[in-house]
């Protein structure tokens, strides 16, 4: 059986976890978060732990026991205190500013690019060049900081562009005369 799903998941105080068949619903102050198990694992609550367990020995069974392990962890982990991607805008003129739903982006273009945020996502511009996106879906935090992020992604000369607060981006060198 995989590593990882040999560990529990520990359930923090103020999480509710109901298994109903394949479904997980797990209830947190940061919100609920719904998710359907693969049908060769099951899930089973013991005390304030959970355990993945597979079906069968098979291969299939056994892989499957840590991808959903991995996925209930995270939805407890984020009803409990949820996730967040640090964005920095870097060029001269670029600038974000959050309003309501809706994020304005001044990235160089022609014309301001204006990003909805989608419901259970929360984005704040603490300054002009800064974007912190949080919210209690892992996967949705992520997919909506790459959406952001491609809009300008940094360029490989002089590194303008929007990128993750962490990353680095490893310049060319330009053309000799």
């Amino acid at each position: 059986m995989s590593r990882v799903a040999k560990q529990p998941i520990p359930i923090p105080s103020g999480i509710q976890v109901a298994i109903d068949g394949h479904q997980v619903v797990v209830k947190g102050k940061q919100g609920s978060l719904e998710m359907v198990l693969h049908r060769t694992v099951s899930l089973i609550q013991e005390g304030d732990e959970l355990k993945v367990v597979p079906r069968s020995e098979l291969a299939e069974h056994r892989c499957m026991a840590g991808t959903m392990r991995a996925l209930v962890n995270n939805m407890v982990t984020g009803a409990h205190s949820g996730f967040e991607r640090r964005l920095q805008l870097v060029g001269v003129g670029y600038r974000a500013q959050a309003q309501g739903n809706v994020l304005n982006l001044t990235l160089g273009f022609s014309h301001p690019v204006e990003f909805s945020v989608p419901e259970g996502i929360t984005v704040e511009t603490p300054s002009q060049t800064e974007i912190v996106v949080r919210g209690a879906d892992k996967q949705k935090v992520g997919q909506v900081a790459a959406k952001i992020r491609a809009y300008r992604p940094p360029d490989a000369y002089k590194g303008k562009g929007v990128r993750y607060a962490n990353e680095t981006i490893i310049l060319k060198e330009a053309k000799k005369k």
